[in-house]
C-alpha cells in the first residue's frame, strides 16, 4: 500500500510539473507575441525593403517569418567590429536565418548566442584567402559588405547571410546536436543520396552551375547549394532536377514554385 502510494505521489508530481511547463511554455509565447506585435509593422518595412523573395510569399508565410526572425533577433547578441551599428542590421540577419528555416519545426540555431558583424572581407585562422563569413564554435561571422550584396541581388546566385546559415544550420544538427530538427536529420541523409554523387563527380572535374567552390568541401557544397535553392531556383530545377527536389523536401519550401505563381500573378 505505501509503494503503491509514493507511485501515485510521483506520478502526481510528474502531471503536475508537465503542466506547469505547459502553463509557462504557453504564458511565454504569449508575451513574445504581444512584443512582436509592437515590432511586426517596422519588421516588415525593413525586410520587404531588402529582400525581394520576402514579397513574393502569402501573407500568412510572411506573418510566420517576421515573427521567426523576431525570436531569433531576441535570442541572439550581435557584435560590430570595425563597423557602424544600423537598426536594420540584426533584423536582416536574423530575416536570413528565418528564410532559410521557414520550413523547419527547430529554427532559433540555439547553440550560437554570438553573431559578430564585420565591415569588409576578413583574414580568419591560417587562411591565406579572406573570408566574407563563417562558422565555428565562438559564433556567426558576417561581413556586412558582402551580406548586403547577396540579399540585394540575385544575379550571381551568392548570399553570404543563406551561406553562413546553412552552415550554422547543419552545425547544430550534426556537430552540437543541440538544437535537432528531426525531419531535418533524417531528410538530410536522402539529399545526399542525391547530393555527394554530384559533389564527388565536381571533385572529379565535372562543371555543374554550383562553381568551383562547391566542390571544395561537401561542407561548401551544401551551403552553395543553398544559396543557388533561394537565389536561382529556376536554373537549379532546371540544370540539377533532382538535387533541387530533394531541397525541397529537405527544407520544406519550393521557391521556385513561389516565383512561378508571381509570374502568373
Amino acid at each position: 500500500m505505501e509503494i503503491v502510494f509514493i507511485c501515485l505521489l510521483v506520478f502526481g508530481v510528474i502531471f503536475a510539473f508537465d503542466a506547469m511547463q505547459s502553463r509557462l511554455h504557453k504564458y511565454l509565447l504569449f508575451r513574445r507575441k504581444k512584443g512582436f506585435e509592437q515590432h511586426e509593422t517596422y519588421f516588415r518595412s525593413i525586410i520587404s525593403n531588402n529582400i525581394s523573395y520576402f514579397n513574393k510569399l502569402d501573407h500568412e508565410q510572411q506573418h510566420k517569418w517576421l515573427f521567426r526572425a523576431y525570436l531569433f533577433f531576441r535570442s541572439k547578441k550581435f557584435h560590430y567590429v570595425g563597423v557602424a551599428k544600423s537598426d536594420e542590421m540584426p533584423i536582416l540577419i536574423s530575416a536570413t536565418a528565418a528564410q532559410l528555416t521557414l520550413g523547419l519545426e527547430n529554427f532559433s540555431l540555439n547553440y550560437f548566442r554570438d553573431i559578430y558583424v564585420l565591415q569588409h572581407d576578413y583574414h580568419y585562422g591560417f587562411y591565406s584567402l579572406p573570408f566574407m563569413g563563417h562558422v565555428d564554435s565562438s559564433g556567426i561571422y558576417l561581413s556586412w559588405d558582402n551580406f548586403l550584396q547577396g540579399i540585394r541581388s540575385s544575379e550571381d546566385s551568392s548570399n553570404v547571410g543563406l551561406h553562413e546559415m546553412a552552415h550554422a544550420l547543419a552545425y547544430v544538427n550534426f556537430i552540437t546536436k543541440t538544437d535537432e530538427d528531426k525531419h531535418f536529420k533524417k531528410e538530410f541523409h536522402q539529399y545526399s543520396k542525391v547530393a555527394r554523387p554530384i559533389f564527388q563527380e565536381m571533385q572529379r572535374g565535372k562543371k555543374t552551375l554550383l562553381g568551383d567552390y562547391a566542390a571544395s568541401n561537401y561542407h561548401e557544397f551544401w551551403a552553395v547549394s543553398v544559396e543557388f535553392f533561394f537565389e536561382n531556383p529556376e536554373r537549379l530545377q532546371h540544370e540539377l532536377p533532382e538535387l533541387y527536389e530533394a531541397m525541397v523536401r529537405l527544407l520544406r519550401q519550393d521557391p521556385y514554385i513561389v516565383l512561378r505563381k508571381n509570374k502568373v500573378a
